[in-house]
């Protein structure tokens, strides 16, 4: 039975509503007022919820930004009334993040098509999701044991080479096999550890599980430059990084800070000659900006980023899966963030997250 939230300080139009939806089978719940609303929204999650925009108190344009800010809400379907179309225009209702806009006075026939249609296109969009997630596992399935078994093979490789002749080996080219041994394990460890993450971020994302808390300038330099070392000393580029971090405060978690600047500048490094520049920024406005002056990406490329895909890979042999963009962009989303690739080919990339400023 799909649950039916009505917000309207009209008390008669609450009863009329909620007769007529009950009759056809929906539960119903009544508020008269955006604040009662918002609690009830919280308490029962319902699937769909029709405010009128008008009303003392919260009105419905705060009614809606409370919904869409919430991990458990964001989703759900929303449908404002109004009245007055001089006050909030049908195109100003969509702007504000509703996903249908009625008129009054509202016919029982308009409202319930209405409500039919949201809920109908509510059940499509998850099936969509549910078909993007098979295609994930499928994806994920078809290229995974390649990229595990690459390092894997180094690793075992190069064990064996040390076992076979370890006693006659000059003590300077068992350090250099020991090196490039811990390399390939830290590789495959890296691989599992974003492939894990991504599931699990994947599997929680409809749970509402953001813990995220207030980072200060301190913590963020911190694990920033946690994340960031880790990269450049991968791939040896410490002399081409340069840093500046402007902002005060922002809506994170600390792990996912060093995560998201790891992933960041070993993309600049992997897209970019040694010796080119890579200009980290965290500026006043939350934006962490990370750009590079390499050979850039596709917009097909870009659009690959969340299918986990390689980019042109019969060109241009890469390590790794590919799975570096797709963690930052779930991340992004957990810490309620956004994600955005500016690339020009030929002349270097620009990937960007947003966080909350505190």
């Amino acid at each position: 039975m799909k649950t039916i939230l009505i917000i309207d300080d009209d008390e008669s139009i609450l009863s009329i509503f909620s007769l007529a939806l009950r009759s056809r089978g929906y539960r119903v719940i009544e508020a008269s007022s955006g604040i009662l609303g918002i609690e009830l929204a919280k308490q029962h999650l319902p699937d769909l919820i029709l405010s009128d925009i008008s009303m003392p108190g919260a009105d419905g344009q705060e009614v809606l930004q409370q919904i869409r800010q919430h991990p458990e809400l964001s989703s759900k379907q929303v449908v404002l009334m109004t009245g007055q179309t001089h006050v909030v225009t049908l195109r100003q209702g969509m702007e504000l993040g509703a996903d249908d806009f009625l008129v009054k006075p509202v016919s029982l026939g308009d409202l319930l098509r209405c409500i039919e249609a949201r809920l109908q296109r509510a059940q499509i969009h998850w099936r969509v999701e549910d078909r993007m997630l098979s295609g994930l596992r499928s994806s994920l399935q078809s290229t995974l044991p390649h990229e595990l078994f690459t390092p894997l093979g180094g690793i075992i490789g190069l064990a064996d080479i040390l076992r076979a002749d370890f006693q006659n080996m000059p003590h300077e080219e068992i350090k250099e096999l020991l090196g490039d041994l811990h390399s390939s394990a830290l590789r495959l460890h890296r691989t599992l550890r974003n492939y894990l993450m991504i599931l699990d971020l994947q599997a929680n994302a409809d749970k509402g599980a953001r813990v995220v808390e207030r980072l200060d300038l301190k913590r963020i330099k911190e694990n920033l430059l946690s994340g960031l070392n880790a990269a450049v000393l991968r791939n040896e580029r410490t002399q081409d990084v340069k840093v500046s971090v402007d902002v005060s405060s922002i809506v994170a978690t600390p792990g996912d800070i060093n995560l998201i600047a790891e992933e960041l500048v070993d993309n600049a490094c992997k897209f970019s000659r040694k010796g080119t520049p890579i200009e980290v920024r965290f500026g006043p406005d939350g934006v962490l900006s990370v750009t590079d002056a390499g050979r850039g990406m596709a917009p097909e490329e870009i659009a690959q980023v969340g299918s986990f895909q390689q980019f042109d890979r019969k060109k241009r042999e890469q390590q790794g899966l590919g799975l570096g963009l797709a963690l930052v962009q779930k991340l992004a989303a957990k810490c309620g963030g956004t994600f955005l690739i500016e690339s020009v080919p030929a002349e270097g990339t620009t990937v960007k997250v947003a966080f909350k400023l505190h």
